[in-house]
């Protein structure tokens, strides 16, 4: 979804997704509608509060808004704790956004230091708990037991406020990975776990959790939020899982390990006509090659690209007019890792491997790391290391 930039704090981007912007007067329109028995909860814990004040014209809407404002106020703060104890250990922040399901902080890295990634994720938590903690300093501090609408309403948001940050904290001490008590979980874990395994679990118990918020959400009254939160920890916990696994299996190997050489890889000349390409793409069973000129590499031609040219012009159609000239290359000593961030990030299926003498070295795709992963994975002549930080594949002697 889109997301617009709303300001900065410490330097950090502070983002809106469009998503908030639809859930934003939901929550306004939510708590608006229950303000009698939220005054009822908060009379409890001695508010002194008269609802009848507090039910009159446009009032629960504006108090509605207020809440609702306060509210997303604190997760921004929560996610501020995360951000500045991460800055902290030396990871940079993106930016912090706020969408659809409250806030995040984007990391360009995830520590595996679990003392660094305790305290990076109960950070959160602790400081929704201090917001909690000065807005019921603010209920007691404003006068009670009076008429006047501002200072009811004023108690009502503080109260409200008081109430939501420390539920706030408490939810996301669940431990529902990758939730700051999952990410909590798997510090814990990594103790005594390499840190992939410790992912696993932790992404295991996060996924049960998942399940469980799901079947609560089904249960009347039906609750589509929770579903939705439910689906997210869900692929959330199943992808932290699956990027810790691989991250692990490929440390320390690079391109050159993975990538196919040059000397095997097919290439095609830009004058060969498009029937005869997609009859090599059959005959080879290849979808993409390099296209060479004079031994330089200066395109790369796709199934795709010959698809879109109509059957009866293909025999007029050369690779040169549908080829892609703008190609995304890769050095071969550079990391595994990398170079799917980049298959990802540019939404294709293979990287042109180039020295740096510019020089073709050979062609790494989507399924040469896949096949490689699985060899890593499976393959019982490679073993972990013995350090437990990182799982880094050698074979044994």
């Amino acid at each position: 979804m889109r997301r617009f930039r709303i300001g900065s704090a410490f330097g950090i981007p502070i983002q809106l997704d469009l998503t908030f912007l639809l859930v934003l007067p939901l929550f306004a329109w939510i708590i608006g509608s229950q303000v009698e028995p939220t005054v009822e909860l908060l009379n409890r814990f001695g508010g002194n509060l008269d609802p009848a004040v507090l039910t009159t014209d446009l009032l629960p809407w504006l108090l509605g808004i207020a809440a609702a404002i306060g509210l997303f106020t604190g997760v921004v703060l929560h996610e501020l704790g995360h951000s500045l104890v991460a800055i902290r250990y030396g990871y940079p922040i993106e930016s912090i956004t706020l969408w659809l399901f409250g806030g995040i902080a984007q990391l360009d890295e995830m520590p595996e230091d679990w003392r660094q990634e305790f305290l990076i994720a109960l950070a959160g938590p602790v400081v929704s708990v201090l917001v909690g903690l000065v807005s019921l300093i603010g209920f007691v501090l404003v006068p009670s037991g009076t008429t006047t609408t501002t200072f009811a309403a004023v108690r009502f948001v503080l109260g409200y406020l008081a109430l939501m940050n420390v539920a706030l904290a408490v939810f996301n001490m669940l431990p529902g990975f990758p939730m700051d008590g999952g990410r909590i979980l798997r510090a814990l874990l990594a103790r005594s776990n390499p840190y992939a395994r410790a992912t696993e679990i932790a992404a295991e118990v996060g996924k049960g959790f998942a399940i469980l918020l799901a079947l609560f959400g089904l249960f009347p009254p039906f609750n589509p939020l929770l579903i939705g939160l439910a689906f997210f920890i869900y692929i959330g916990a199943a992808g932290e899982s699956r990027q810790t696994v691989m991250r692990a299996a490929f440390e320390g190997v690079t391109v050159a390990d993975v990538m196919t050489p040059a000397d095997r890889v097919t290439t095609v000349d830009p004058d060969t006509k498009v029937r005869d390409l997609i009859r090599t793409m059959f005959e080879e069973r290849h979808t993409g090659y390099p296209v060479e000129r004079n031994g330089e590499i200066v395109g790369l031609v796709t199934l795709e690209d010959a698809r879109a040219v109509r059957e009866v012009e293909r025999d007029a159609y050369t690779v040169s007019d549908i080829m892609t000239t703008e190609l995304i290359a890769v050095a071969p000593d550079e990391d595994v890792m990398t170079a799917l961030s980049e298959l990802e990030g540019n939404n294709v299926g293979r990287l042109i491997v180039l020295d740096e003498a510019d020089a073709f070295q050979g062609l790494l795709t989507r399924s040469d790391i896949m096949t490689a992963l699985t060899i890593i994975k499976e393959n019982p002549d490679y073993r972990a290391d013995d350090e437990g930080e990182a799982t880094v594949f050698e074979p044994q002697a």
